[in-house]
């Protein structure tokens, strides 16, 4: 379930909308969504379990490009293989998630 409680300035919890197709690591990935925050007080967690626990965080240089309605990024070395949930984290708010997988 989202956090809705405001952090840092930070007081819708982000939605996310559309996730692109599995990726291999390496591969771009396009996250589409709504009051994603930026680059410097977001985060992209994959591999996480339906509640958002748990996964692997995107580091900073694997982000290609951050707005507030889009997000793109490659799938880092190390990132877990396998279908689980993405989730977007803006300061300590959680987004909805959507389903994403990492191919091997």
């Amino acid at each position: 379930m989202p956090r809705t409680q405001a952090v840092a300035g930070v007081t819708v919890t982000p939605m996310l909308f559309k996730v692109s197709e599995s990726a291999r690591v390496g591969e771009t990935v396009t996250v589409q969504g709504r009051y994603l925050g930026g680059p410097s007080t977001g985060r992209v967690r994959i591999g996480a379990d339906e509640r958002g626990l748990g996964g692997f965080v995107v580091p900073k240089d694997a982000v290609v490009s951050w707005t507030d309605s889009q997000v793109v990024f490659k799938v880092p070395a190390g990132a877990p293989a396998g279908g689980s949930y993405l989730f977007v984290e803006v300061g300590d708010m959680r987004s909805t998630s959507l389903p994403f997988s990492i191919r091997q």
